[in-house]
């Protein structure tokens, strides 16, 4: 097991005008510590326009002054964006090639596409379109880390002549790559093509251990084919921590940065409206804090084996590990069990004290990173000669990087005419282009609709939204609406039928069975029952309406009892994602 520190630069409102630079101040000061006190790792995201949630939009700024004030541990981008739009190619791998120089080959490249809509429409990024544009880019970037010179890139999203991208990464063949997931599917995909799993869902060790049993059943198969030229098979999930000697003073320093994470994470990947330079999280975090599943007074010190949810009362709040180091070692121990490689953990988030922060290091550096580090030297020998053929049999089925072909000479003119040329345009085919501009207009739809269903919601009583949704004409149309806007990739392979069960309790607990069938790339609704449900949902009328407006969340109203399922548990949390709903990263 391997430790590390992540960070967003948070920073809620009200802001002075020294706000920014003590923050990224004592990010610095903290890592130095970090670095003193036993740390692997240090985590830095990539984050645009997403004020108070995260002020990190230039992290490799940032890596680079850590770079200089540390002397071993490892500066990880958690992650880079990569669509083409948001960091061209080679403006990526020169700096991460730089930072791996300036760091004496201690850079971490992780990835990933972002999924938030402050991003994807401040920067132009379809959504249809970013997992194709990470591919491209991540297989271009591979390439440009090894090849001298770099043979050049010709597909729908990137046109690039060859040139010697440099300088040339100090770690051979490339820094460890890396790339962000909050879906069990996307750690798969990892998987698939040979890279670190860096997991931003807040997962209690017991789920962790079927993501990592995935991730190395693939790892080991026939299917990962590497898109680097080397393989980092590990898996990492993220925590938010403060550790104290007493629980009640850990808890009072920690928790409110904990939660705050959590709401403003769902803030900003939800469809939350916020208006930019207006909107105060912070103040929004305050004033709905319980509704979103992050009660304080939940929260007790008692003493309890730590959990990413804490069950009080029939409800849940977030907790993780917050709490004294018997408790965070005991917690993070139980991750270890289950295969996790390394665990983040969040203290920077809220309005957590710096020194505090500090504190919080510098005890868990003498209190709690000894207990791991004698058995974790024999555990990775044992995986490094577990997954040796594994790894060699993967590197097999990837091409080796390419040869340029005779000698290439610059010519502006004939470059530039060739990057105008139609047929070898970097652009989407027209096929693609009309299939990418149907997505987006039917989002753009889905948006419009969800924005008007929560305004409506939010101001009326559940009886007030029963006896205008309760219908089975307005119900009908709603589940319609929900087949048409089915995204089969989103779906990774479902089939087969979810039925929702809405009742009404005003009306004496009437209710309606409603059917979605998915098969073959397809989904129809119905009224009535499943013929045979893999996954039946039970919810009132008006929660329902939440749901579907982004105004509830459904964990919560699980956790209340105000939702009941049966059936697979693990489709539900991707029912928003299949009927068109956001996702995170």
């Amino acid at each position: 097991m391997r430790f590390g520190l992540f960070y967003e630069h948070q920073l809620p409102r009200p802001w002075d005008p020294d706000s920014e630079r003590r923050i990224m101040a004592d990010a610095l000061e903290q890592i130095e510590i970090a670095d003193r006190a036993g740390f692997d790792f240090v985590w830095l995201v990539e984050h645009h326009f997403m004020e108070e949630y995260s002020h990190s939009s230039a992290p490799e700024v940032f890596l680079g002054a850590a770079s200089q004030r540390t002397s071993r541990i490892r500066l990880g981008h958690g992650i880079v964006q990569i669509p083409h739009a948001v960091n061209h190619p080679a403006r990526v791998a020169e700096r991460i090639a730089t930072l791996d120089l300036l760091s004496g080959g201690r850079a971490e490249f992780g990835t990933g596409e972002s999924s938030s809509a402050a991003e994807l429409g401040g920067f132009g990024v379809r959504r249809g379109a970013k997992r194709a544009m990470w591919e491209d880019a991540m297989a271009a970037i591979a390439h440009m880390f090894v090849e001298e010179p770099f043979a050049g890139w010709d597909s729908r999203f990137l046109k690039m002549p060859p040139r010697n991208v440099v300088p040339k990464p100090l770690q051979k063949p490339h820094p460890p790559l890396w790339v962000a997931c909050s879906r069990r599917e996307t750690i798969q995909f990892a998987a698939r093509n040979g890279i670190g799993a860096l997991s931003f869902s807040f997962a209690e060790p017991e789920d962790a251990g079927k993501w990592v049993a995935d991730y190395y059943a693939l790892i080991a198969s026939e299917e990962c084919v590497p898109v680097g030229f080397s393989v980092n098979p590990n898996l990492a999930v993220v925590l938010p921590m403060m550790c104290h000697e007493d629980e009640a003073t850990a808890i009072e320093r920690g928790i409110d940065g904990a939660h705050f994470f959590g709401y403003a994470l769902a803030h900003y990947y939800g469809i939350t409206p916020h208006s930019p330079g207006r909107t105060s999280v912070w103040e929004e975090f305050l004033a709905g804090r319980n509704e979103g599943g992050y009660a304080r007074d939940l929260i007790l010190a008692d003493d309890a084996p730590l959990a990413v949810k804490i069950m009080q009362q029939g409800l849940g709040s977030m907790r993780g590990a917050v709490g004294t180091p018997d408790q965070i070692a005991e917690f993070v121990a139980r991750y270890e069990a289950v295969g996790v490689d390394q665990v983040g953990f969040v203290l920077q988030a809220g309005t957590n004290k710096h020194e505090d922060i500090c504190e919080s290091i510098e005890l868990f550096g003498k209190s709690v990173i000894p207990r791991f580090a004698e058995r974790r030297e024999a555990h990775e020998r044992e995986k490094e000669e577990r997954l040796a053929p594994a790894i060699e049999a993967a590197l097999a089925r990837r091409p080796p990087p390419r040869a340029a072909s005779g000698v290439y000479r610059i010519d502006e003119e004939a470059e530039l005419e060739r990057a105008r040329s139609p047929r070898r345009t970097a652009r989407l085919k027209p096929s693609e282009l009309l299939a990418s501009a149907r997505v987006d207009a039917r989002a753009a739809v889905r948006r419009r609709s969800q924005r008007a269903l929560a305004s409506f919601v939010r101001a009326r009583p559940d009886d007030a939204i029963e006896r205008r949704m309760g219908s089975a004409a307005v119900q009908g149309a709603i589940f319609r609406a929900m087949a048409r806007s089915f995204e089969p990739k989103m779906a990774y392979g479902f089939e087969g039928e979810i039925e929702f069960e809405l009742t009404t309790p005003s009306s004496g607990g009437e209710s309606r069975r409603w059917t979605i069938a998915v098969n073959d790339g397809r989904a129809a609704a119905r009224p009535g029952p499943a013929n045979d449900a893999r996954v039946a949902i039970r919810v009132g009328v008006a929660d329902f309406m939440r749901l579907t407006a982004g105004e509830a969340n459904g964990a919560t109203l699980l956790l209340e009892g105000r939702l009941e399922l049966a059936g697979d548990f693990a489709i539900a949390p991707r029912l928003a994602e299949m009927f068109g709903g956001p996702s995170p990263y």
